[in-house]
């Protein structure tokens, strides 16, 4: 397989604070303090591994900002199996669980996407976690796995109302929400973590589909991820390498926020190369942040490279790239019975109780009746 074109080149790019980084365990060791002082690290990735308990990450978070205020600190809390922090928080249900919600009553099921998205929120920013990568904006057409239970639908209407209430809820809680995986990655059946798929499908039939939640929820996100998907009637390369596609997401949706690659120690980056091309791919096509998680070897390679250039490419910027993922400043007040309401709502969606669900939902004054108790 031949290698990406490779825009241009790492002395070409300012490399403070572009890189989110993962961390081996609960603590810190030596090796990551180090790791998270150099000033190429904007933020960190955490995972289940890191997440034991809300006590416990409340302590790493703290940690981590004892070595430098400004990290940026995120994690992937969608809810069903994509949920890293479990322990102490909610249960929190998959976002095809609002379906059959909405099929029936579309004004609850919205209304519900909305209290979820506050508490998953409010509950993350308890512990010092600025943002989570969600919500995902693929549509659900039942040939790829690794979309499947975590689409918000099959359909972009149903996609795009129901992620917009999710958005809706979060921001209520001070919280920034990344769109992904643009321009869609549930068409494909192939899982980018272990492979590079391809889109047969035309640009029309895309935009008529996959593209309408990005296009219609742009304006309400701080930040967007591309695909490591190739769609082949557009580019050659994959999304999150391709000047065509950030430059439809910056003209065409007229995106202004912020594009953070996928994971690029993802099966579907290796194209570009080794740790560092596929960095500079990414941050040279349109890029304003690169992952790279889960290859320690590669990072520390990275880093290395880095060091070797100007030292100007690493210097800091006056203007805060990162400060709209950062959780708000101001002190957001959630009504208690909010939280309350919404974690009941996240029991019942957890254990698929839908008649209770559409019997409390159906009376039009649904929103001032006490929700009923999960079995």
């Amino acid at each position: 397989m031949s290698q990406v074109h490779v825009y241009g080149s790492m002395d070409s790019i300012t490399w403070a604070r572009r890189l989110f980084v993962d961390l081996p365990g609960t603590e810190l060791s030596a090796d990551d303090i180090r790791i998270l002082s150099h000033p190429a690290v904007g933020g960190v990735v955490l995972f289940a591994r890191n997440t034991c308990t809300a006590r416990q990450t409340a302590d790493l978070c703290m940690s981590i900002r004892n070595v430098r205020q400004d990290l940026v600190i995120s994690v992937d809390q969608e809810g069903g199996r994509v949920q890293r922090l479990r322990d102490g928080v909610s249960v929190l249900p998959p976002a095809q669980s609002y379906r059959p919600l909405y099929e029936q009553l579309p004004d609850f099921a919205i209304a519900c996407a909305r209290s979820i998205g506050l508490l998953m929120a409010t509950e993350l920013r308890g512990v010092g976690i600025d943002f989570s990568f969600a919500p995902v904006l693929d549509i659900d057409y039942g040939c790829n796995n690794v979309v499947a239970d975590r689409s918000f639908g099959t359909d972009p209407e149903m996609v795009s109302a129901l992620a917009g209430a999710w958005i809706h809820g979060v921001h209520s809680a001070g919280m920034a929400c990344v769109g992904k995986h643009f321009p869609g990655h549930g068409h494909v059946s192939a899982d980018s973590h272990f492979a590079l798929p391809r889109d047969h499908r035309t640009l029309e039939e895309i935009e008529h589909t996959c593209l309408h939640p990005f296009r219609e929820l742009a304006s309400q996100l701080e930040a967007v991820m591309p695909a490591h998907v190739i769609y082949e009637a557009y580019d050659d390369q994959p999304a999150g390498f391709s000047e065509l596609w950030h430059a439809y997401l910056r003209t065409n949706l007229s995106f202004g926020g912020i594009v953070i690659s996928d994971d690029l120690a993802m099966a579907g980056a290796a194209v570009a190369g080794d740790m560092t091309a596929r960095a500079v791919q990414a941050l040279g096509a349109g890029c304003d942040i690169a992952l790279v998680c889960n290859d320690r070897e590669g990072l520390c390679s990275l880093l290395d490279d880095i060091e070797k250039i100007a030292d100007s490419c690493v210097d800091v910027p006056e203007t805060d790239h990162l400060n709209a993922l950062r959780r708000s400043e101001r002190i957001t007040r959630v009504n208690s019975k909010e939280i309350d309401r919404a974690q009941h709502i996240a029991a019942l969606l957890v254990e698929e109780q839908y008649q209770q669900l559409l019997e409390y939902g159906r009376p039009m004054s649904w929103d001032k009746q006490q929700l009923p108790q999960g079995n």
